[in-house]
C-alpha cells in the first residue's frame, strides 16, 4: 500500500491532519510531518528557504525508509512538494497541491508577506498565529475549527514565523510547472483569501497532468471545514 505523505503549511503541523489520517485508515497509510520550527518540532532550527525544506523532507522520508508515496503539499507546503517533486518525481505516484501556487508572493493575498513581517515583529508570535490562522476559515475565528488550529499556529516562535515568511518571499517554482512529470491533483476552496483563482489556473494551464477539484464556501483550510468532501476527493484521487 503505497503511504500518503502531509506536508502542512506554514504555521501548521501534522496535528492539522487528524481528520484525514483517522479517516483514510482503511485507504492507505498516512504520514502527517511536522516541519522544522512548527508543530510538534518546533524546538528545531527553522529553515528559512522553500528548497532546503524539501531537502529536510527528502531526507526525513529516507531515514523512514518511504521510498514511493503520494505526497500532499498544503499551502507553503504546496511550495514544497513542487521542489520535491522536481528532486525526485520517480518516488511520487500522485502529487496533490493543495490551495498553493507557483509563487511565494502572492498578489491579492489578504495581506502582503512584507506587512506579514511587520506585524509579527511588532505583535509578537502568539497574536500572529491567531491572526493568521483566522484568515484560513470562511467564518474566521468563529469556524468550529478555529481554536484547535490556532493551537497549532502557537507552536511557531519568532523566528520560525520570519523564516517561513522569508522562505515563501524568496521562492518561485514558476519556471518549473510544464517540468513537473507527477499525475497531479489541485484541491482548492472557493473562498480561498490567501491563494486566490489566478493562482490555481496557473498551475491547471501548466502542470501537463494535471486534474482540478474546487470545493465551494471554503477558504484556505478546507480539510478542516469540508473534511468529509476533502477525504472523498483524496481518496478518489489514490485509488
Amino acid at each position: 500500500m503505497i503511504p500518503l505523505v502531509f506536508v502542512h503549511g506554514f504555521m501548521g503541523g501534522s496535528a492539522q491532519w487528524r481528520g484525514q489520517t483517522d479517516a483514510l485508515v482503511d485507504h492507505c497509510e498516512t504520514i502527517a510531518l511536522d516541519l522544522p520550527g512548527f508543530g510538534k518540532n518546533a524546538h528545531l532550527p527553522p529553515i528559512a528557504t522553500i528548497g532546503r525544506f524539501a531537502d529536510w523532507v527528502i531526507a526525513e522520508l529516507d531515514h523512514r525508509d518511504v521510498q514511493r508515496f503520494h505526497l500532499l503539499g498544503h499551502s507553503m507546503g504546496g511550495m514544497i512538494a513542487q521542489e520535491i517533486a522536481t528532486r525526485i518525481p520517480d518516488r511520487i505516484e500522485k502529487l496533490i497541491l493543495y490551495a498553493t501556487g507557483s509563487i511565494g508572493v502572492l498578489p491579492g493575498r489578504f495581506e502582503t508577506i512584507a506587512q506579514s513581517k511587520a506585524r509579527a515583529t511588532a505583535e509578537g508570535a502568539k497574536a500572529t498565529a491567531r491572526r493568521i490562522a483566522a484568515t484560513w476559515f470562511l467564518h474566521g475565528s468563529e469556524s468550529p475549527a478555529y481554536e484547535d488550529c490556532a493551537a497549532i499556529a502557537e507552536r511557531a516562535g519568532p523566528n520560525a514565523i520570519l523564516a517561513g515568511l522569508n522562505a515563501m518571499e524568496s521562492w518561485s517554482g514558476h519556471d518549473a510547472l510544464p517540468d513537473l512529470s507527477c499525475s497531479t491533483l489541485l484541491i482548492w476552496g472557493d473562498r480561498d483569501r490567501t491563494y486566490t483563482w489566478p493562482q490555481i489556473d496557473k498551475l491547471w494551464k501548466t502542470i501537463p497532468q494535471t486534474s482540478l477539484s474546487v470545493i465551494p464556501n471554503c477558504a484556505h483550510a478546507v480539510h478542516l471545514e469540508c473534511p468529509k468532501q476533502f477525504n472523498d476527493v483524496l481518496v478518489s484521487s489514490i485509488q
